[in-house]
């Protein structure tokens, strides 16, 4: 039992190292991380209700999963080619159209869940 606890000990250590090392080196996984921070600190401030709470933690919890993703694509690519290459293009760019593809739509949601109550707070 110990030898299994060890094992995964060191998979969650690794998988930390990844989740750090794409928070320091990538501009916009901090930039995604400060909005999933206000957005959960809007959902304190106006009392979501549950089913709200879900869409919010999905949807940042998606575009965290993503920009990982394209954080290794990119990183991959950069080890296998130092030239240009048209597919490394198209590898690094149709990843990075995933996280936007992503962001858009968790600001979508933030929209349908934030707007009606911002109003209301105000009107």
């Amino acid at each position: 039992m110990g030898k299994i606890r060890r094992k995964l000990k060191k998979s969650f250590s690794f998988a930390i190292e990844g989740i750090l090392y794409t928070l320091k080196t990538q501009p916009n996984m901090r930039i995604h991380f400060g909005v999933g921070i206000l957005a959960v600190a809007f959902g304190f401030v106006f009392k979501i209700e549950n089913y709200e709470w879900l869409a919010l933690v999905i949807v940042i919890g998606f575009v965290f999963i993503l920009e990982i993703i394209n954080t290794a694509i990119e990183t991959l690519v950069d080890l296998y080619t130092e030239e240009y290459h048209h597919l490394a293009k198209v590898a690094k760019d149709t990843a990075a159209g995933a996280v936007m593809i992503a962001a858009i739509m968790s600001v979508c949601v933030g929209l349908i869940i934030f707007l009606p109550k911002i109003i209301n707070w105000f009107f």
